[in-house]
């Protein structure tokens, strides 16, 4: 089980209510202290007074025992003291207050009371209760006794437990209330720091023209945010570069593979030639197509990712658009012995620029054509999906892709087993090429494949109309 949690949030509520409660701990502790040597303070001076006013009271009666002299009568104590208990030097007990109970405030010398300061001590009596108690050496006539007055301090503890009490009543209400409001603290302390996440989510390679929003430019979180503003204007500068040189690069070579391309042509209908240079120039003509596939694919990547692609959308039937691409690569099919399937609803009606979503089908059949065996089947299903979503399905008879592969097989230049794509002509911008213009539509794409089972590519498209249900 995690104790500590996970959120900054919650580890600075907690940081800051064990904190708060640690101090509040040690001020409880210390005011408990310093209440009770207050009292204990102010116990130790009643003690040396009434010492004091208990040193006048007594007297020696004529059959020579002690006995306090109060206008009330004789054995009353006085208002301010509670016990009472005089000893003479040889251990003999003179007075003891009834209060006692037959119970001793000590020995009947004790080593301290050997001089006539007073000194306060704290003594347990017999039936278990504390007591505080202050002794000196008086004179009553010439004869030295031992002369003790004790409190007992059962109202002092009972006063330090009642302190206790609210402290311990207050304690766990105050740290809860102040968790609350450290957590809510906190919260807004962090809000900026989730609106930059929220903000930094939304941000890819195709929107890094969005900026973060900055409030105060002076604090940490301000800064935090310039910072990362920064960032990301350096990043668009270098992704503007590569696509600027990518774009440019691509434009520049369609002309002299074009002039490569038509040269071999022209040369390979020269009979004259030997047959040996007429493969080397037929090889030749191949790795031209290859670079101009290439070319082509990076020259739309970089309009697509400029965002100079329009789309000119019109209402058409997907299972339309399937058929049309069918067209595009049945050549491609019949050269293996293939053969494509297409069935499905024909009521399925798409809004989509119908150029571009024919070229996204045509480059999953081409990849279904390439990856599948001889004389295998290739099926085009289209049906209607969920939430108001067309579903066109294209599965293949192939070895399949890995799992380890799948997540990648839609990224630019990205091949299951190079030497086997190199050898198709592959070159491996056809699925990115694809996803881009589905998703360009507001679809999805997705892969469903078993190693050895062959693949499907899902296609999923928002439905723009569709015929009402014959009523039953």
């Amino acid at each position: 089980m995690r104790f500590w949690p996970r959120h900054v949030r919650a580890r600075l509520t907690l940081w800051y209510v064990l904190v708060l409660a640690t101090l509040l701990a040690l001020y409880a502790g210390g005011a408990a202290l310093f209440l009770f040597l207050s009292l204990r303070e102010e116990q130790d001076r009643n003690l040396v007074k009434d010492l004091d006013d208990v040193e006048g009271l007594l007297a020696t009666e004529p059959d020579g025992s002690v006995s306090l002299h109060l206008k009330h009568g004789v054995g009353d104590e006085p208002r301010v003291g509670h016990f009472i208990e005089v000893w003479s030097p040889t251990g003999s007990l003179l007075y003891r207050s009834p209060a006692l109970r037959g119970q001793t405030l000590g020995f009947p010398k004790e080593p301290s009371e050997l001089t006539r300061d007073p000194m306060p001590r704290t003594t347990l009596l017999a039936s278990g209760a504390v007591a505080r108690v202050v002794s000196t050496i008086y004179f009553i006539e010439d004869h030295r006794v031992v002369l003790r007055v004790a409190y007992d301090e059962e109202d002092l503890w009972r006063e330090l437990h009642e302190f206790s009490g609210v402290l311990a009543l207050a304690f766990p209400l105050v740290v809860s209330l102040a968790g609350l409001g450290g957590y809510a603290l906190a919260r807004k302390a962090l809000a900026p720091i989730d609106a930059i996440t929220s903000q930094t989510e939304k941000i890819s390679a195709e929107r890094l023209n969005e900026r973060l929003s900055v409030e105060n430019p002076d604090d940490e979180l301000g800064k935090l945010a310039s910072v990362l503003n920064a960032m990301l204007g350096r990043l668009q500068a270098a992704f503007d570069q590569l696509r600027r040189f990518t774009a440019d690069a691509s434009h520049e070579l369609r002309t002299p593979l074009t002039a490569m391309r038509s040269v071999g042509e022209v040369a390979l209908q020269d009979q004259a030639i030997p047959a040996e240079y007429r493969d080397v120039m037929g090889s030749m003509l191949e790795e031209v197509d290859q670079l101009t596939r290439l070319s082509e694919s990076l020259l739309e990547l970089s309009r697509a990712d400029a965002g100079h692609v329009h789309l000119k959308r019109t209402d058409i039937a997907l299972l339309t658009v399937a058929q049309e691409a069918h067209s595009m690569v049945e050549v491609l099919a019949e050269e293996k012995g293939q053969r494509i399937k297409i069935a499905g609803d024909a009521d399925l009606i798409v809004s989509a620029d119908r150029l571009l979503l024919r070229q996204a089908v045509a480059n999953l059949l081409d990849n279904a054509i390439k990856y599948s065996p001889v004389n295998s089947q290739i099926t085009v299903q289209v049906s209607r999906g969920s939430k108001n979503t067309a579903w066109l399905d294209i599965s293949d008879e192939g070895p399949g892709i890995p799992f380890e592969h799948q997540s990648h097989v839609f990224d630019r230049f990205y091949r299951v087993d190079p030497a086997r794509s190199r050898e198709l002509g592959g070159v491996g911008l056809g699925l990115s090429i694809t996803r881009w213009a589905v998703e360009a539509h507001g679809g999805e794409i997705s892969l469903d494949s078993k190693e050895g089972q062959g693949a499907t590519f899902r296609v999923s498209l928002p439905i723009t109309s569709a015929p009402s249900p014959v009523p039953t």
